[in-house]
């Protein structure tokens, strides 16, 4: 088995291919479907996929004269794993500035909280 060219990080670094896993999570799809929801050319979008591919998350399929992409989510699990672990540095800052709000107030200020309807 060869290792992948790119792994899931770097596949998912840049925006379109975050889109074109976002247009793959509802449904399988041909090349030109993929292509018709961005303002690049057919070649940009395979060498988007070619790159997915190589992170392991799509494959294609031959379907008569066309390939149908699918995503491939299993890889995620590695990304989901790391950003697990900085979840514990995020949620101590929220309670933090939660704390600070509710109980300091903002530059001298205390927050009071009304019931708006």
């Amino acid at each position: 088995m060869t290792a992948a060219k790119h792994d899931v990080f770097q596949a998912i670094a840049d925006p379109t291919r975050r889109e074109v896993l976002r247009l793959l999570a509802n449904k399988e799809l041909p090349i030109s479907e993929i292509t018709s929801h961005f303002p690049i050319s057919r070649t940009a979008v395979a060498k988007h996929l070619l790159i997915l591919s190589e992170a392991n998350l799509v494959s294609g399929k031959k379907v008569g004269r066309e390939k149908i992409y699918q995503l491939q989510p299993e890889p995620l699990a590695e990304l989901k794993l790391w950003l697990s672990y900085y979840e514990q540095f995020w949620n101590n800052k929220l309670s933090i500035l939660k704390h600070v709000v509710e109980n300091e107030g903002v530059n001298g200020f205390k927050v009071v909280k009304t019931d708006s309807k």
